[in-house]
């Protein structure tokens, strides 16, 4: 999967992965892919209702050792 940008959250906790995402999507074209990595066990079902509240799709999300992965498509 080809992503457009990518930002690094290790280390920060909720709300912070999420705000960082919603203020890159914001700058971002309609149809791009924006890639999050996180480190917050939380982050999963927060990236879930983030998509579901804001429209934005949430393509994939896998976990790699200690690291959390998202990928949203801009709306």
């Amino acid at each position: 999967m080809q992503v457009d940008r990518e930002l690094d959250t290790r280390g920060l906790n909720c709300p912070l992965p999420i705000l960082k995402a919603k203020k890159s999507l914001n700058e971002m074209a309609s149809g791009q892919l924006l890639k999050v990595v996180s480190t917050d066990p939380g982050s999963i079902r927060d990236f879930q209702a983030f998509a579901r509240q804001t429209g934005n799709e949430l393509m994939e999300q896998e976990t790699v050792g200690t690291d959390f992965i998202h990928v949203l498509k801009r709306r």
